[in-house]
């Protein structure tokens, strides 16, 4: 690795999506806006939201991948993004309308899921309640 430069490595919750040397800059989205790191950044964390993240690396130039929502850690020269999912792609409009539909998507299923899940408990605490004051 060159003398001011990264180490990338992108994390699902089973495997290694991507790991690369040698990256000059990387941006990603935060719920405040984008979030840029360059090589001499101070170590920090930051909370992901779904979106395009994008990388430059001496031998591939930009590059760029659809990530979930979770974290990026920079310690030294290690850049650690933490995901629940991710796809590559070279196109980024088609990118982006991919990551759009899989992660809003599955966001939207998940509200819809915890909504039903919500409701059953609070059935099942009203008829343990019943039960106990009979």
């Amino acid at each position: 690795m060159e003398i001011g430069l990264m180490n990338l490595k992108v994390l699902l919750p089973f495997n290694i999506f991507l790991e690369k040397k040698n990256v000059k800059s990387i941006v990603a989205d935060t719920s405040i806006g984008s979030f840029g790191i360059l090589p001499h950044r101070l170590d920090c964390v930051a909370a992901l939201e779904p979106g395009i993240l994008s990388y430059e690396t001496l031998e591939d130039g930009e590059k760029y991948i659809a990530i979930d929502e979770g974290i990026l850690i920079k310690a030294g020269a290690d850049v650690f993004v933490s995901v629940r999912d991710a796809i590559g792609g070279a196109d980024l409009g088609k990118l982006r309308e991919k990551a759009e539909d899989v992660f809003l998507h599955l966001n939207e299923q998940e509200k819809s899921i915890r909504s039903v899940l919500s409701k059953l408990e609070s059935e099942l605490v009203r008829r343990f309640a019943k039960i106990h004051y009979r």
